[in-house]
């Protein structure tokens, strides 16, 4: 996990890039990401986050203030990272 991936899901979900702001949607473009460039899962197979972990992260990252996208960034990469 990059910070690049961490920026990717900040930004999907708190800058509104669908016109109805549709947080959903920008978790599971993220998800998409995450599996198709084989880090959604651990070497094991099993899951890095749980479901309701990734809409409790969407939904702190939408109601976060924006001068505390440093903090949110780490707290996905955080998450994301962890033993393979």
């Amino acid at each position: 996990m990059q910070l690049r991936d961490a920026n990717l899901l900040y930004f999907v979900i708190k800058d509104h890039p669908f016109s109805d702001g549709n947080k959903r949607i920008g978790a599971l473009l993220f998800l998409e990401y995450l599996a198709r460039n084989q880090l959604l899962a651990r070497a094991d197979g099993s899951q890095r986050l749980a479901d309701n972990a990734m809409v409790a992260l969407a939904l702190l990252i939408a109601e976060s203030e924006p001068g505390q996208r440093d903090l949110m960034t780490r707290l996905i990469m955080s998450l994301l990272e962890g033993d393979d």
